[in-house]
This record gives structure tokens, sequence and C-alpha cells, in this order.
């Protein structure tokens, strides 16, 4: 499964490959990363059909993870991919808002790796 991973935070990048170490070396999972809301547009625009799920961040500069989200689901319809949104604030009106645009799901930080793990397997189970 291929993942696009969409933080401003650089230190996110060796986080990940730190926790999916295993699945990354069993070929199970296929990170990419991109530090930008436009990045991710980039990526996207040049890889149309690859990322299957899309963890991004909600609070970044220039482009919110909310407009990168309301981009993806307007733009990205075949495969469509599954989007899961992670911010810092846990706020009623964040969740609302990455679900009226269209979130297939919501992680706060700091990210709790198990439960992404789970997530990840069940989708990869359907």
């Amino acid at each position: 499964m291929k993942i696009l991973v969409v933080d401003d935070e650089k230190d996110i990048q060796l986080l990940f490959q730190q926790r999916f170490r295993r699945e990354i070396r069993n070929g199970q999972y296929y990170f990419v990363f991109a530090f930008s809301g436009e990045e991710a547009l980039g990526y996207l625009e040049q890889h149309p059909h690859e990322a299957v799920l899309i963890l991004s961040d909600i609070n970044m500069p220039g482009m919110s993870g909310l407009e990168l989200l309301g981009e993806i689901k307007q733009n990205y319809k075949k495969p469509p991919p599954v989007v899961m949104m992670i911010t810092a604030y846990g706020d009623e009106e964040n969740f609302n808002t990455a679900k009226r645009l269209g979130a297939d799901d919501f992680l706060t930080k700091p990210v709790e790796f198990k439960l992404l793990k789970d997530k990840l397997k069940a989708l990869a189970d359907d």
C-alpha cells in the first residue's frame, strides 16, 4: 500500500520510517512524504493513481490540510484515495469540517502508531 504523508514538520518522515521499519522492509507499506499541501498536490498530479492512502496534517502554512482535503476529494476520484486527517487539535470544529469535506478518518497528535497500524491493517483487509 502506498501512503502519502503530508506534514510541515520534517521530522515526521524519520518517525514514520522508524515506527514502520518492519512493514517497509517487508514491502507492506511504501511511504512518500510531502511537506506542504502544495507539494502533495504536485505529487498527486505526477502520480495520480499511486497513493491509496493520504495522511495529512490539518494545520500547515500555506495550503491547510483541510484545503488539501477539499482538492483531493474534488479532483482525485479514480481511484478515490482514503484520506485520514491528523492534527494536534482534536476540536469539534476541525473534526466536523474534515468530515464534511470527505475525510475518511481523523487522528490526533501525537499519533498513536498502534492505532494507526490497526487502521491500516483494516484498510488492507477490505
